[in-house]
């Protein structure tokens, strides 16, 4: 599918910033780009550190909620922390635990089986907390749609703390105004939530759950590096689910990802280890593509329990079987992926799906954990906002994935008469409905989109349109300091045309490698590598006289020995 390069053409004195920083002009361009403007803001960016995030006590709720916590640690009541099934969910429900017997809580962690609890917090999860004793509940990365179990909690005589991150469920009346939602608990923590005046609304359930652990810790007058300890699983949960890398997120992951690198739980060492990775270079990359997966696969197909138990782990052998347990998982998950992934594009390409802006593709016999997964696949493949269904009958599942300019959660709210159940927020979203309506919630999605063409296009953002002659080592260096990358603060991508691609040469296993020198109009060169279809990428540089490319400049070690390399990322 062919994409739409676009150059990015902030203004701004980038002389004039790269002095005042030592920085090259091009990194200030680059910090433009992201909208970091301002001194503050741009001190921040580049070395913000633990002392620049927001106060805990900012968010709505959390004087409340320290509290009752406080009270229940005091009085040795019985608290049952209840989380979520993925990444985030695993990581925020450690960091409470960790956090509430630091303060001496008398605390465990129920995590739901996607399978047999479903999402967050419900009726049987409570009725459970109830039988074994437990006076109060707190949940994390989920709860605020779970009007219906916290009720009942208080019923039971049983008190309710809820945060978590994702949207407040709202009714849109007939005037188009929204009105919000919020469970009945004794304390709702969610940034999210109308009135709220914590400045960064973009944490993940980690990130709320550490801002609660903060303000306990402050309480029960608890060391400053206990808490920067549990930075570590911020980050890793931060990267997991996706959220933006902006802000005070930028900080809690930068800051993670350095006790990562020389983290000191055997769980997660283990994971690193038996991944085959090197503790001191791991970076949101490796959390989003290689361990993050891992964690992910074992919600997804068995429980998240085992997850959990891996960080929990008492010796080297217990976390190294675990580790190992949960890579086997995530190749059985990758295995069904490329399974369902195969079905759904043959759907879509051989039926009347094809036309919709819409995707709704229902695989009734995929499992319903690696739907979402489906969904991202279909998005990137055909980039429209995708949603996958499994099941049959009254019990079908289903998980989307969305675009830029397409608000899932809110699209979806508004056909919410054809669902059951339904959550999530702006790029993601979960659901539940019966067989008979896949069809009239496919229409009925497709009939309110107003999607253009143009829309649908995806669009290459170019930051700066640079030769590859230009880059330097030092150059390189700096890039670093825009690191972590991922979502709200992509990996910066630079262009360049009119070159010609020289001793093209193709490599590995798969044929998915290439390498070339990249030579402009006046004989300068540089090296470059192309991953991907290598023999369509040879092919179409032996019959093109010069080519434009977009890359990222890299250093390439191979025996000992650095050199610069242009990684293509696209070419025409």
């Amino acid at each position: 599918m062919k994409k739409k390069w676009v150059v990015l053409m902030k203004k701004a004195d980038f002389n004039g910033i790269g002095r005042k920083y030592g920085i090259d002009p091009v990194i200030a361009r680059l910090i433009r780009n992201r909208e970091v403007t301002g001194d503050e803001a741009i001190r921040k960016y580049l070395y913000g550190s633990p002392e620049d995030l927001y106060d805990p006590m900012l968010l709505k709720g959390m004087e409340e909620a320290c509290g009752i916590i406080a009270d229940a640690v005091q009085r040795g009541r019985k608290i049952r922390v209840i989380g979520d099934y993925d990444i985030d969910g695993v990581m925020s429900s450690y960091i409470l635990l960790t956090g509430l017997r630091v303060i001496g809580g008398n605390a465990d962690v129920r995590i739901p089986n996607r399978m047999i609890d479903g999402y967050g917090l419900n009726a049987n999860l409570v009725r459970a907390a109830k039988k074994d004793g437990k006076e109060l509940i707190v949940t994390c990365d989920n709860g605020i749609a779970a009007a219906g179990a916290v009720a009942l909690a208080k019923e039971l005589g049983m008190k309710t703390v809820v945060t978590d991150h994702h949207e407040v469920p709202f009714e849109q009346g007939d005037d188009g105004k929204r009105r919000y939602r919020l469970p009945g608990a004794d304390s709702v923590i969610d940034p999210k939530q109308e009135g709220c005046a914590y400045p960064f609304k973009e944490l993940c359930g980690a990130g709320v759950a550490f801002k609660l652990v903060s303000a306990l810790y402050d309480r029960f007058q608890i060391p400053q590096e206990k808490k920067e300890d549990l930075l570590q699983y911020v980050a890793f949960a931060t990267v997991g689910d996706v959220v933006s890398l902006t802000d005070e997120n930028r900080i809690l992951v930068r800051e993670g990802l350095k006790r990562l690198r020389k983290t000191d739980n055997r769980g997660l060492a283990a994971l690193i280890r038996e991944n085959e990775l090197d503790p001191e270079r791991i970076n949101s990359y490796q959390i989003g593509f290689v361990l993050g997966p891992c964690v992910n696969a074992s919600g997804r197909l068995n429980t998240a329990a085992r997850a959990l138990k891996m960080l929990c782990a008492k010796t080297e052998e217990e976390a190294s079987a675990l580790a190992k347990d949960l890579i086997r998982l995530n190749k059985t998950r990758q295995d069904m992926t490329e399974q369902a992934a195969s079905e759904a594009y043959e759907l879509v390409d051989s039926t009347g799906l094809s036309e919709d802006r819409v995707l709704v593709v229902h695989l009734p016999d995929c499992h319903e954990s690696i739907a979402g997964i489906v969904a991202g696949r279909l998005r990137e493949r055909y980039y429209r906002p995708a949603i996958v269904l499994s099941g049959r009958g009254n019990k079908v599942k289903g998980s989307g994935r969305s675009i830029e300019g397409y608000d899932m959660f809110a699209e979806i709210s508004a056909c919410g008469g054809y669902l059951t159940k339904f959550g999530g927020h702006r790029m993601a979203a979960g659901m539940s409905l019966e067989e008979a309506n896949i069809g009239p919630f496919r229409s009925a999605l497709n009939r309110a989109c107003t999607l253009t063409g143009d829309d649908l296009t995806e669009k290459v953002v170019i930051d700066v349109p640079m030769p590859v002659t230009y880059v330097t080592r030092e150059l390189v260096r700096q890039l670093d300091l825009l690191e972590p990358f991922g979502t709200g603060n992509p990996k910066p991508v630079f262009a360049q045309s009119g070159l010609r691609a020289m001793q093209t040469r193709v490599f590995g296993k798969n044929r998915n490698v290439a390498k070339c020198r990249l030579v402009d109009e006046n004989g300068r060169a540089a090296d470059a590598v192309y991953f991907g279809e290598a023999d369509a990428f040879a092919e179409y540089v032996s019959t093109h006289g010069t080519i434009s490319v977009i890359y990222y400049p890299a250093i390439d070690s191979y025996r000992g020995a650095d050199s610069l390399q242009m990684i293509i990322r696209e070419y025409e």
